[in-house]
């Protein structure tokens, strides 16, 4: 037990709950041979828990990592493993201690991280686990329950160390760490074999309610149809058979309710690695895959969108097309052209939930209404396009028309969620139609010299629309005695408070976890400070973005760095930062 600390914090009994702030600092954890950091002490028992950190010298610890990429170091999956058991470790021994807890995904967080011994501010200067955690300080009333926190901290804190981490079970962090490298090398395989995704016969797809990313008990386990099959030896020994999704055009076809949407779902998460005991272990899917969806009432700012959406009759240019309220398929048309801007090559997309006018436009509509009289050239008259001439794959999931077979290389049929091949079968009915007449041809992805008038202060916003996004503030730049603007805060998974405004991510739906939120959010404030109207927006994300990245687990920064934090894809960054009202 620490007797300095723990004397220190007895100390403290009955005082005014202001005397907490005096244990900001570093203290001395000898019987871990660690030190913790107050970085942040809450201000009353009623504020957000106080901010600490614990580094604990790998020196101590009876392992180390096992990653099989970087010899020597932890691996993702191994630090999550850990981050896992103390959110286990702390609500055993501890009320007042907490972690940010995982989901299914396997993320790069600052919760708990790997430093170098000579970049971080421990004196012994060995290599070291950061565990970033937030303690309630209890108290009765205003005033400080000292022996309480003596307790949690010197008792409490040190068990759940002690349990989770130095005796953490090591064969359980070699598996996670096996695991990761199979999933690693399988992503390049299939990559390789010229797939845009994977599923392995045994997953299980089917999770237990649409809001939850849980397995479903009693699912039925995937199997693939041998006409798709395929084959790869993994790292560990491990040979995984299932099903491989060319590239090209893929149609997912099948009755209501037999699992085409749960098929391109675990494609949209497939993205990430998962858990062991998801049963998505070895799904995957290309890196870059976008889901796409309509999404009514969002702001778009510059984007051409002139490839699906031309010759509006109000004479707006879509070519550097802006709305403050966009309709279904000017918001989809918007979301595809970003997409691609972000460097996406394959996009997910299911017709419940796109813009029936954006997918399709059939034969009998065509005659009674001209091509030249529609500005909205449909999807289905230009995937082929964006295969053929861009290399872009396209994953479609239809139940309700068949204008997509005639355009599709590859077509799945599902049934009580089993997957048959009907490519042949769907050739067969193919129907030959006039050809609508298209609209200008896809272009390099040009640039989006843009600014953003940021919210000057308080109550200086001019304010519009729907609840969750009104228009942005004041004009560029602060005025005399006005405050400076908040920076962006992540509340929740899917809402970004920009000053007084809302930013509604409810349709990035690759985004999985609150910490990339906040993460994302730490991005915007910095790409928004420096938007000019000089610099291309994405090569600013992506600048702004990649030193984020770095940074975030750089030690010098650690004190301010928040423990909820993990490491979001460059496609949902672009896809936030797309939607600000503040752009211009």
């Amino acid at each position: 037990m620490p007797a300095d600390l723990y004397r220190r914090l007895s100390n403290l009994d009955g005082k005014s709950y202001g005397a907490y702030k005096s244990l900001r600092g570093s203290h001395d954890l000898p019987d871990l041979d660690a030190t913790l950091f107050v970085d942040k002490v809450q201000s009353d028992p009623y504020a957000p828990a106080s901010r600490a950190r614990v580094h604990i010298p790998l020196s101590v610890l009876d392992y180390r990592g096992a990653s099989r990429s970087q010899p020597g170091r932890f691996s993702t999956a191994e630090l999550d493993l850990l981050n896992r058991s103390l959110v286990r470790a702390f609500k055993k021994y501890g009320r007042g201690l907490f972690i940010d807890s995982p989901g299914q995904q396997v993320l790069r967080r600052t919760a708990v991280a790997e430093l170098r011994g000579d970049a971080h501010d421990v004196d012994k200067h060995d290599d070291a686990l950061q565990i970033c955690l937030e303690i309630q300080l209890p108290a009765r009333g205003r005033r400080i329950l000292g022996r309480e926190a003596a307790r949690l901290i010197c008792e409490d804190l040190l068990d759940a160390l002690d349990d989770a981490i130095v005796n953490a079970p090591i064969d359980a962090l070699e598996e996670a760490a096996e695991l990761e490298y199979d999933q690693l090398f399988l992503r390049r395989a299939v990559a390789d074999a010229d797939l845009i995704g994977f599923v392995a016969d045994g997953s299980v797809l089917p999770r237990q309610a649409g809001n939850s990313q849980l397995p479903k008990p009693g699912a039925t386990a995937f199997t693939s149809p041998e006409s798709l099959q395929h084959s790869f030896q993994l790292p560990s020994g491990k040979t995984v058979h299932g099903m491989g999704i060319p590239r090209g055009v893929t149609l997912i076809v099948g009755g209501g309710y037999h699992g085409k949407s749960t098929l391109l779902s675990s494609l949209v998460t497939g993205v990430y690695n998962h858990v062991a005991g998801d049963g998505r272990e070895f799904v995957v899917a290309d890196e870059t895959a976008v889901a796409l969806r309509a999404e009514d009432g969002r702001a778009i700012t510059g984007v051409d969108i002139s490839p699906f959406i031309n010759g509006l009759p109000s004479g707006d240019d879509t070519t550097r097309f802006s709305t403050a309220n966009a309709s279904g398929s000017t918001s989809q048309a918007a979301g595809l052209m970003e997409a691609l801007g972000s460097g996406a090559r394959v996009l997910l997309i299911d017709e419940d939930t796109s813009a029936t006018n954006f997918m399709i436009r059939d034969e009998r509509m065509r005659r009674l209404i001209p091509d030249d009289r529609e500005p909205i050239t449909p999807l289905v008259a230009r995937v082929r396009e964006l295969w053929e001439d861009h290399g872009i794959s396209t994953v479609i999931v239809a139940g309700g028309s068949g204008a997509f077979i005639d355009v599709a290389d590859t077509v799945i049929a599902m049934d009580a969620y089993t997957p048959y091949d009907v490519t042949e079968r769907a050739r067969e009915l193919r129907e030959s139609a006039t050809p609508a007449e298209p609209s200008p041809a896809f272009a390099q992805f040009g640039e989006r010299l843009l600014r953003a008038d940021f919210p000057a202060g308080e109550g200086r916003g001019r304010h519009g629309g729907r609840g969750h996004g009104g228009h942005g503030g004041g004009r560029g730049g602060r005025g005399r005695g006005a405050k400076p603007p908040k920076p962006p805060r992540a509340r929740g998974l899917e809402l970004i408070q920009v000053g007084k405004d809302n930013l509604d991510l409810r349709a990035v739906s690759q985004l999985m976890d609150s910490s990339q939120t906040e993460a994302i959010a730490r991005i915007l404030g910095a790409v928004v400070k420096q938007l000019d109207g000089r610099t291309d927006l994405t090569d600013l994300i992506r600048r702004e973005y990649d030193n984020f990245c770095h940074s975030l687990f750089d030690a010098t920064a650690a004190s301010t760095n928040s423990g909820h934090l993990a490491e979001p894809r460059f496609q949902e960054v672009v896809a936030a930062i797309n939607r600000l009202r503040l752009l211009r």
